[in-house]
């Protein structure tokens, strides 16, 4: 098939070369003229494993093409996917801009019968608007179908995500439109693994479920986490105790020092919002959000509680972006955190394997490590931020013996606590007993 996609950020970059993958000829929109100049040239604006290699093949193939040409592109594909952003205002409403200023164009240049599929996280109702803003616009009446797409890509897994997803949702009232789309799809269906066809409302709401339920589900265990450390329980001993339940699972039950990221902040705000203009407070979503923003500060204390007074110390930080296997540091913790330290006096030194650039547009006043070691070097204390697998399997005596003072404040329980302990580190993660050296009945 012949597809266009309407922007070239993390999903619509993943979308389409992972459908040139598939055989299908892709042309990539994207308003950013330095941007496209850069794909044109086979330079990737995002890390994500795996990616540049399917980009470069299809590139080569000439099944995948970039363009800044609104007519150009919205002529080609007989499916077009509005793969644009759909950031936050400031009341954590949806900024739908983007994406009307895209079905503005849309409707100056189709040339046919289109197929829009809003890939996009957009409020529940957003295709019904798309249909009318289209029939506003259209300089020529034609056919179209509007059918919401929505996308369940990790960052770092997204190519695995996307070539063997757990499931494919396609919201349409349209016959046609579900043929097309389940026929565009099919090479992906696995047993267990389905195509759902919804109506649109519902595939809409799908994804902000999806992702309210993993935001809750990881500031749920950062709830639990500080009871544990208050009453002295091991948090990662509890969470694989839950887990054994089938009823509950195991997955996202990792405390930690909160989430960032582009979608699950995003998400959980958007749906809070959503409540508001339809008469609902959304208390268990508004109590998520409050806790992980909590728990985003929630080390500072720990790190004083072995340096009360942090001006002129130097404290490495292992770990910008908000998660491993990406470069992404949109609402990343480590961001919050190191303006405290800084805040305090400290002199900060990070190091990340693949989110220094990102980092540098945004940080001001710290100092670049190039590897790991190098960070603590002299330093009087780390943080660890990102559970980078690199961090796991360093020699700890090494680790320890760079450091002006071993003190560990270890946000994503990385390490084991009788381990670090006992090789005489001043250790402490997150929900496993950092108040537990003084035992005290209930």
């Amino acid at each position: 098939m012949r597809l266009t996609i309407v922007g070239t950020g993390y999903v619509g970059l993943v979308t389409g070369a992972c459908f040139a993958d598939l055989g299908n000829d892709v042309l990539c929109l994207d308003i950013d003229e330095e941007k496209v100049r850069k794909l044109q040239q086979g330079l990737i604006p995002i890390y994500e494993p795996g990616l540049s290699d399917i980009v470069s093949r299809n590139m080569r193939e000439e099944r995948l093409l970039f363009t800044t040409n609104k007519a150009e592109a919205y002529a080609f594909g007989s499916i077009i996917f509005i793969c644009v952003n759909t950031p936050s205002k400031e009341d954590g409403d949806v900024n739908m801009a983007y994406l009307e200023a895209a079905i503005t164009d849309i409707a100056k240049f189709m040339n046919g019968y289109k197929i829009l599929s809003i890939k996009s996280t957009v409020p529940i109702g957003t295709a019904d608007c798309v249909k009318q803003l289209l029939q506003q616009h259209q300089a020529k009446q034609y056919d179209f179908d509007v059918v919401s797409n929505p996308e369940f890509l990790r960052e770092g897994q997204a190519v695995k995500d996307f070539m063997n997803p757990d499931r494919i949702v396609i919201g349409t009232e349209s016959e046609n439109a579900k043929r097309v789309m389940m026929s565009l799809y099919r090479s992906l269906e696995r047993t267990n693994k389905p195509i759902m066809v919804t109506d649109i409302r519902s595939a809409e709401m799908i994804k902000y479920a999806s992702n309210s339920m993993l935001s809750t589900r990881i500031s749920f265990m950062n709830e639990i986490a500080r009871l544990c450390e208050k009453v002295g329980a091991d948090v990662k001993v509890v969470a694989k105790g839950m887990g054994l339940d089938n009823r509950i699972g195991p997955r996202f039950l990792q405390a930690g020092v909160g989430y960032g990221g582009s979608c699950f902040p995003k998400d959980i705000r958007g749906m809070i919002a959503m409540g508001k203009k339809h008469g609902l407070s959304m208390d268990v979503l508004r109590a998520v959000d409050k806790v992980n923003e909590e728990q985003k500060r929630s080390l500072l204390p720990k790190l004083l509680h072995y340096l009360p007074d942090l001006h002129g110390r130097r404290i490495a930080v292992w770990g910008l972006a908000f998660k491993p296997k990406t470069d992404d540091i949109r609402e990343a913790p480590s961001l919050i955190i190191i303006e405290q330290l800084q805040q305090l006096g400290a002199e900060v030194v990070v190091f990340d394997p693949e989110a220094e650039p990102s980092a540098r547009r945004v940080l001001q006043g710290v100092t670049y490590a190039k590897n790991p070691l190098g960070a603590v070097k002299d330093c009087d204390a780390l943080m660890i931020i990102t559970e980078w697998d690199e961090f796991r399997n360093l020699d700890l005596l090494q680790l320890k013996a760079m450091m002006k003072q071993p003190i560990i404040i270890d946000g994503r329980n990385i390490y084991e606590l009788e381990e670090m302990r006992g090789l005489g580190f001043s250790y402490t993660g997150v929900g496993r007993g950092y108040c537990n050296e003084r035992q005290e009945c209930p």
